[in-house]
C-alpha cells in the first residue's frame, strides 16, 4: 500500500538558524558547493570569534536532510545521518526536518533525489528571476510524493541504497588519501629535497650537494636551477562553452569541463560535467594527456580563483567524448609532459596557502586571475629532468588508481539511479 505525502505537511523547513552562543563555538560550516549528492567533499573550520562568512547561519540535526536552492541541476544535496557538533550549513541549502514518524526521514532523502524531480526543480529554477537559476523552501515543500504505507519497507529501500552510496563515499575517502600520499611527496622531494639518489637514499638528508641560488634566495640541489613558472609552458588553450544543441557549424561533440567539475577531475568530488558542441575549427582547443586546467574567472570572498586540475590518459578514458575547458577556464600544454604532476602540486600547495588573492582583478562583478602576471613573475626550483619522470612515474599510478575509482563509483551512481524510483514507486520490491 501507498500513501500520498506532501513535503511541506510531514516537515519542517528551515527550522533552526544560529544565534549568538554559536558563534562563540568552533564552528563546523559546509557550504554548498562542498557537498554533492551527499558525498562532503570539505567542512570548513571556523575559530571561536573568527568571522563567519554571511551565509553560515543554518543549524542541522540527526536526520536533517539538506537541499541546495541554487541550480538543482548540479544535485548539492545530502543527508546528515549524525550531525557532527556545532555544523552548520549555508543559507544557499534549505534544512528539512520529517516530523511525520511514518516518514523515514533517509527514505524521504532519496525519494526527493530522483532525476525527474530533479529537473522538475531545475525547470522551476531556470524561470527564476534571481541572479542565478534558484528554487525557494516553498518549491521543496509542495513537492507531492507516493511513497510505501510502510515505514519498515521505507527503511530496506533506503538501507538498500545507502549501502550503495557507502560504496562510493569509500572509494571517494580512497581518492582522498592518494592525493594526501602525493602531496606528502611532492613535499619531501621538493621542499625537503629528499628525493631518491642514486643510491635510493634521501638526497639532502644523506649529504647530498647543495648550492645557494641567488635568484630564488636559497639552497637547492647543485644540478637543479631557478625557472619562472612561464618557462614550463609551451602554449595555452581558451575554453569554449559552445552550444547545448548541434548546429551545422557546431558539430563536434565534446564535455565541456567548468570550475565546478575540477574536484572531480581530481578525484575529490563528483560532478556530471555537461556534453556541448562546438566548430570542427576549434579542435585544436581539445585537451590531451598532461594538459593542465586552471579556473581563471569565478571564486568568492572566501575562495580564491586559480584551482586547478590535470588530464591524463586514466582520466580521458572515463568520458566518451573529447573534453575541452569552458570559458572561465584556461588549459595549459606543458614543455614536458612529465612535470604535469610537480606542475600541478605546486600550483595547488600555492593555492592552499591563499597566494592567488593576491593575483585577481575583477571586471563586471567577477573575479579573474591574473595568469600572465603571476605565472611570468613566480620563481621556483627547477628540478632534473630524471627526478621529475621519476616524481612522474609514482603519482602516474596513484592518478590511474584514482580513476578507476571514479570510474567504479559513476556505475554505481547509475545503478542508483536506475533502482531509486522504481523502489520508490513500487516497481521493483525487496524479497522479505
Amino acid at each position: 500500500m501507498t500513501r500520498r505525502i506532501v513535503v511541506g505537511s510531514i516537515a519542517t523547513l528551515n527550522q533552526r538558524s544560529i544565534n549568538q552562543a554559536d558563534k562563540q563555538q568552533r564552528i563546523a560550516y559546509l557550504d554548498t558547493g562542498n557537498l554533492t549528492r551527499n558525498i562532503i567533499d570539505e567542512v570548513k573550520l571556523i575559530a571561536p570569534g573568527e568571522p563567519l562568512p554571511s551565509r553560515a547561519q543554518r543549524k542541522v540535526q540527526d536526520n536533517t536532510i539538506i537541499y541546495s536552492t541554487v541550480r538543482p541541476n548540479l544535485e548539492h544535496h545530502g543527508f546528515i545521518d549524525t550531525a557532527r557538533k556545532h555544523l552548520i550549513v549555508s543559507t544557499g541549502f534549505t534544512t528539512i526536518d520529517v516530523t511525520d514518524k511514518d516518514v523515514d526521514a533517509k527514505f524521504l532523502y532519496y525519494a526527493l533525489t530522483q532525476k525527474p524531480i530533479t529537473y522538475f526543480l531545475h525547470r522551476i529554477a531556470s524561470g527564476s528571476v534571481s541572479s542565478y537559476p534558484s528554487i525557494s523552501p516553498d518549491d521543496l515543500a509542495d513537492i507531492a510524493l507516493e511513497i510505501p504505507s510502510d515505514r519498515t519497507e521505507q527503511k530496506k529501500i533506503a538501507t538498500i541504497l545507502s549501502l550503495i552510496d557507502k560504496k562510493i563515499e569509500t572509494n571517494s575517502l580512497i581518492n582522498k588519501r592518494l592525493s594526501l600520499m602525493a602531496d606528502s611527496l611532492f613535499e619531501y622531494w621538493f621542499l625537503q629535497f629528499d628525493f631518491p639518489d642514486q643510491n635510493g637514499k634521501p638526497y639532502r638528508s644523506s649529504g647530498g650537494a647543495m648550492v645557494y641560488n641567488p635568484v630564488l634566495k636559497m639552497h637547492i640541489p647543485a644540478d637543479w636551477s631557478a625557472a619562472l613558472l612561464a618557462d614550463f609552458i609551451a602554449h595555452d588553450k581558451s575554453g569554449d562553452w559552445g552550444y547545448a544543441e548541434a548546429t551545422s557549424e557546431h558539430d563536434q561533440r565534446v564535455v565541456c569541463i567548468r570550475g565546478a567539475d575540477i574536484n572531480s577531475l581530481n578525484g575529490l568530488a563528483q560532478s556530471q560535467p555537461p556534453q556541448r558542441y562546438i566548430a570542427a575549427k576549434n579542435s585544436h582547443k581539445l585537451l590531451e594527456p598532461n594538459d593542465v586546467i586552471i579556473e581563471i574567472s569565478g571564486g568568492s570572498p572566501s575562495q580564491s580563483t586559480g584551482r586547478i586540475a590535470y588530464v591524463t590518459e586514466h582520466s580521458l578514458g572515463r568520458f566518451s567524448d573529447p573534453l575541452v575547458t569552458s570559458n572561465f577556464c584556461k588549459a595549459l600544454t606543458l614543455k614536458n609532459p612529465t612535470a604535469v604532476y610537480y606542475l600541478s602540486h605546486l600550483w595547488q600547495m600555492l593555492y592552499r596557502r591563499g597566494v592567488f588573492f593576491n593575483y585577481e582583478g575583477k571586471t563586471s562583478g567577477i573575479k579573474n586571475l591574473l595568469f600572465d602576471s603571476f605565472a611570468g613573475s613566480y620563481l621556483t626550483v627547477r628540478p632534473k629532468a630524471a627526478v621529475l619522470r621519476s616524481y612522474y612515474e609514482i603519482n602516474d599510478v596513484y592518478e590511474q588508481q584514482k580513476q578507476a575509482l571514479l570510474a567504479e563509483s559513476a556505475k554505481l551512481g547509475e545503478l542508483r539511479d536506475w533502482l531509486l524510483p522504481m523502489l520508490v514507486n513500487g516497481q521493483l520490491t525487496i524479497a522479505r
